[in-house]
């Protein structure tokens, strides 16, 4: 009988049983690990809001400059699934143990060089961005300690990696449930109790993270499942590394330089005063969730296509991501229907109090839910790219989209149509919209076939 949560039945079921019950069985845990995630911010967020607007503004401002460091390994820890996953449909159990080890050592070494650096060089990143007075202290305040979660973070990425890529969702999600419970009991301890204001928040965020990062290296050394890190006579391969390089380094350029992208815009909404960055901070953190189950459905369709490219099963490869894509829209277009008309104003108006601050949320968020449907699209077909291989496609696309179009149609809007901060608005559901069609067309001219057969075959 099928045990929901078994790596080697979930192999089994992706490989070859029902592929509707498969994308579910790895989209739910993933959906759930993300909004687990998400938390973490949701939590300062809802606690920092009832101090007052400038820490809002504050963690507003800095969480794009944390997002470029983390979106970056995080480009190190998806390449280590894809290949994985590819190396499982393959039934080569070596190569994929030696791709775990690699990317273990890669992320970390990673994490520790680039929480250095950040930590240096906060007060210049946050000062550039334009911030002064108590959101340039509170800025470098709540980024220089939370940085320094990165090697934990990382852990317990590398594990839920090589977890998700055998199809073993549900365990990485409960061990992030942990983390979260850690936080949400030390937030408003640490906030309101010992009255450490927006270091609270840090400071809860980063000690919740060390538990979970102990639990995920015994469990990715020790635990039940067949693909294990062990460093015992670890060699360095130069063509596990290209392989890394070839299916990481796009990933990382697109996500992180999309977070870079995200810097310049909140010097964009800054603009408009400390009230139009914490509705901007708020409306992003509760989209986020909305598009949790577009994440969660992209992440399920690049597993199930990675090992189904590996066992050189192209056409369930592709009925996979079709399944994936009408789940993601339909549902989307649904909750997007009824929090765009019914539910924005009271839900940011939970974390926040100003009036101001929540007509302007509320209005991001109605936008933003109407047609978040359009992420169903792009995120599933960045699956089925990912999960294939090629994420030199998903790169491009994903930088154009921020880089050109997002900031091509903030330009439209603010300087043809003078709509003020509500350019803002706009330009992001717009530049989201046309990304989703690109990558769309270019799935059907079969780009996501390129490089199928050249990651598996590669030598070790």
């Amino acid at each position: 009988m099928h045990k929901h949560g078994s790596a080697k039945a979930n192999t089994e079921m992706i490989l070859g049983g029902d592929l509707t019950r498969a994308i579910l069985c790895l989209a739910v845990p993933i959906m759930i690990n993300n909004l687990i995630q998400t938390m973490y911010n949701l939590t300062d967020t809802y606690w920092l809001g009832k101090l007052q607007t400038t820490r809002m503004a504050a963690i507003s401002l800095v969480s794009p400059m944390q997002n470029v460091i983390i979106q970056f390994g995080q480009g190190i820890t998806m390449a280590g699934a894809i290949l994985i996953s590819q190396y499982v449909g393959a039934r080569d159990v070596e190569k994929a143990k030696s791709m775990a080890n690699h990317i273990f050592v890669c992320s970390l070494i990673f994490a520790l060089v680039c929480g250095l650096l950040c930590f240096l060089f906060t007060p210049a990143v946050v000062g550039w961005l334009g911030a002064e007075g108590d959101v340039y202290t509170l800025g470098i305040t709540y980024i220089r300690i939370v940085i320094c979660d990165l090697p934990f973070l990382f852990m317990i990425n590398i594990y839920s990696a090589v977890s998700q890529a055998q199809g073993d969702t549900l365990r990485p999600m409960q061990l992030n449930m942990l983390g979260i419970i850690i936080n949400m009991i030390l937030d408003p301890l640490f906030i309101m109790g010992f009255k450490w204001d927006i270091a609270g928040a840090a400071f809860a965020t980063f000690l919740a993270k060390i538990p979970c990062a102990v639990i995920a290296f015994i469990a990715v050394t020790k635990g039940r499942n067949e693909i294990r890190i062990n460093l015992r006579g670890f060699r360095f391969s130069t063509s596990m590394f290209r392989n890394i390089i070839s299916v990481g380094l796009p990933t990382a350029l697109g996500s992180s330089t999309m977070q870079l992208g995200f810097l310049l815009m909140t010097k964009n909404v800054l603009m408009y005063g400390d009230g139009a960055m914490a509705a901007y901070g708020i409306g992003n953190r509760i989209n986020s969730i909305i598009t949790m189950p577009a994440n969660a459905l992209g992440g399920a369709v690049s597993t199930i296509v990675g090992q189904n490219v590996g066992a050189r099963q192209l056409d369930r490869a592709v009925e996979s991501y079709r399944k994936g894509r009408l789940m993601s829209v339909v549902f989307l277009f649904v909750l997007g229907l009824i929090l765009s008309k019914f539910l924005s104003r009271p839900i940011v108006g939970i974390f926040s109090s100003d009036e101001r601050v929540i007509l302007m949320a509320s209005d991001f968020l109605s936008i933003m839910a109407f047609w978040c449907f359009t992420n169903g699209v792009y995120n599933t077909t960045t699956g089925i790219f990912n999960g294939a291989g090629n994420t030199i496609v998903t790169m491009i696309v994903e930088a154009a989209r921020l880089w050109i179009w997002r900031f091509l149609t903030l330009y439209i809007f603010r300087t043809f149509f003078h709509m003020g901060v509500e350019s803002v608005w706009y330009c992001v559901v717009a530049s989201n919209g046309i990304s989703a069609l690109i990558i769309y067309i270019l799935y059907k001219a079969g780009l996501w076939r390129m490089r199928i057969g050249r990651l598996v075959n590669a030598d070790n």
